[in-house]
């Protein structure tokens, strides 16, 4: 018996369950669904063809499915084992294990695939899609079937012992059930005789027999005479010729090519030599008939999608087509409204840009003129607040001096005039420095002379003034140190600057005011480095710059 027709019937109790499980009864939108079941059986062509129909036009995901898995079972009867095995995969893709409605079908799926890796050798495949196909089964009268078909497989891979162990279990299972407990004992006597050639098989297989004759099985019958055939071969040739010519007249009446083609294959090998003429004629005729008509179908579903895909590609061209032309005068009514307000749009940017630069320059100017103030005017009024503090016996005229020079440079801050007194630049730094030295912090430096600034860029000078200036005004307001050393020094084409003090120093954690941002900000701005180090006692500072920064 061919494992594939029996599983037809039970393919098509499966599908019908996948329908009857889903969510509302009208959960079938498309007509050529129903159409493809009232042809399948019956003109499995036109079935094929309103299946494939479904499979590449539906929305829903399920009626996808089910599609495919009808297409892989007509492909996979009709001969076309690959091709239905193709289907069969491509609907597991369109279902959910999670999906309670979608069960049944991974079930059907699974089993199908089993039965096709079964009749193409595989056996191991067939066995792994058995049992996964088992996971999602229900019914107790499926999941034997399934369990049936899995020692079928072990069978026919020569693994007797766990064939033999499912069908004793199937046994007492099936005990209430005629035809399948007709099915396995028959099955369970042939796998004990062919691991044991001794084994008298023939009272099980005749008892079994004598079942299906009982209960009008004919598929059943097949394989009980069939079996008997084989049993009887070597031991009573005369019994085994009865047995295949009563199979041969069951698959005539059950109109099966497969089936008769077995029967012919089993009558030439015990009939007479002078009936083997009409047997060996029938037989090659029907095997040529089978081989055509499985090519047949195999074109036949390959035209079949070739067509469909050609009258949808079709379809969507006259569709795209439709489409374009409509876009074509929508985008011509909004055409000329785009430009102008993409041009209204752009005109109201660029004022709003225009506007937003205007008030940048300002802020910018505005930053660099207090910036100005705090370090030209703040930081110098507070050096000359710093030498009438420790100095008590002050010049008064070299304090005016300082006061008008103070006066000067804040003038030149409003007439935006650069600040760059004719003097050394390493003698300004020497008198910037010293001027925060008194009685109670002594300042030092190491390593200061006129070669310490050659070939430095004028800015950058001007911006170490200013950065030396904010870190000895910070040190002369808060650190209450007793001395400073500033030690300078060339090295790799840069300046390093190292400051330190003994004083309370400050903690890592805190938030530096507008001082030091403007500070940092000048570091940066000479492509400079900076770090802060937190010893136990006082502060650390180490600041580099590029000797040949460009402005």
């Amino acid at each position: 018996m061919r494992a594939l027709l029996f599983i037809l019937t039970i393919m098509f109790v499966g599908l019908s369950a996948c329908k009857t499980k889903r969510d509302t009864p009208n959960s079938i939108t498309a007509p050529t669904l129903e159409k493809g079941e009232s042809f399948f059986n019956v003109n499995n062509d036109s079935a094929f063809y309103y299946f494939n129909l479904v499979a590449t036009s539906a929305t829903d995901s399920l009626e996808i499915a089910i599609a495919y898995t009808y297409m892989g079972i007509i492909q996979a009867y009709e001969g076309d084992q690959y091709g239905g095995q193709e289907s069969l995969l491509k609907s597991l893709t369109y279902l959910n294990e999670n999906k309670e409605q979608d069960r049944e079908c991974i079930s059907s799926n699974y089993h199908e695939l089993g039965n096709v890796c079964l009749n193409l050798k595989n056996y191991k495949a067939a066995v792994e899609y058995y049992y996964k196909g088992l996971q999602f089964m229900e019914s107790p009268i499926t999941k034997n079937i399934a369990l049936n078909n899995i020692a079928l497989t072990y069978q026919k891979n020569g693994e007797y012992d766990k064939a033999i162990e499912l069908y004793t279990s199937l046994l007492t299972k099936n005990a209430d059930r005629k035809k399948e407990y007709a099915r396995v004992l028959s099955n369970y006597a042939r796998t004990k005789w062919l691991k044991n050639p001794t084994y008298p098989a023939g009272k099980e297989l005749r008892q079994a027999l004598q079942i299906r004759l009982d209960s009008n099985d004919n598929r059943g019958l097949n394989a009980s005479y069939a079996h008997l055939s084989d049993y009887y071969t070597n031991t009573k040739p005369d019994s085994a010729l009865y047995f295949a010519e009563k199979r041969y007249a069951v698959a005539q009446l059950n109109n099966s090519t497969d089936d008769q083609i077995e029967a012919l294959s089993k009558l030439i090998s015990l009939s007479p030599p002078k009936l083997l003429k009409p047997y060996f004629v029938r037989y090659q005729f029907l095997s040529d008939s089978l081989q055509a008509a499985k090519n047949a179908a195999k074109n036949q579903f390959a035209l079949i999608r070739f067509e469909t895909l050609q009258l949808q590609k079709d379809n969507a061209q006259k569709e795209v087509q439709l489409v374009e032309q409509q876009y074509i005068l929508v985008l011509t009514i909004f055409f000329f409204i785009a430009i102008s307000t993409a041009i209204i749009i752009w005109y109201r940017k660029r004022q709003q840009q225009i506007k937003a630069a205007s008030i940048q320059a300002i802020q910018e100017n505005q930053l660099k003129t207090s910036q100005k103030v705090h370090d030209v005017v703040a930081n110098g009024l507070y050096r000359i607040m710093t030498d009438v503090e420790h100095n008590d016996d002050i010049d008064k005229e070299l304090l005016i001096d300082k006061i008008e020079d103070l006066y000067e440079k804040s003038r030149d801050i409003s007439y935006d005039k650069p600040i760059n007194p004719n003097i050394p630049f390493d003698q300004k730094i020497d008198e910037l420095l010293t001027s925060f030295s008194s009685d109670n912090t002594r300042v030092l430096m190491v390593g200061h002379s006129a070669a310490t600034w050659e070939r430095t860029h004028e800015v950058a000078q001007y911006e170490v003034e200013h950065i030396l200036q904010e870190l000895m005004v910070n040190m002369k307001k808060h650190s209450q140190a007793s001395n400073v050393v500033l030690k300078f020094e060339r090295q790799q084409d840069r300046i390093h600057i190292h400051y330190t003090d003994d004083g309370i120093g400050f903690s890592p954690q805190v938030k530096y005011g507008n001082g030091w941002q403007n500070t940092e900000n000048r570091i940066h701005k000479i492509q400079g480095e900076y770090t802060f180090e937190h010893p136990t006692k006082g502060l650390k500072i180490h600041i580099s710059f590029p000797i040949a920064y460009s402005s």
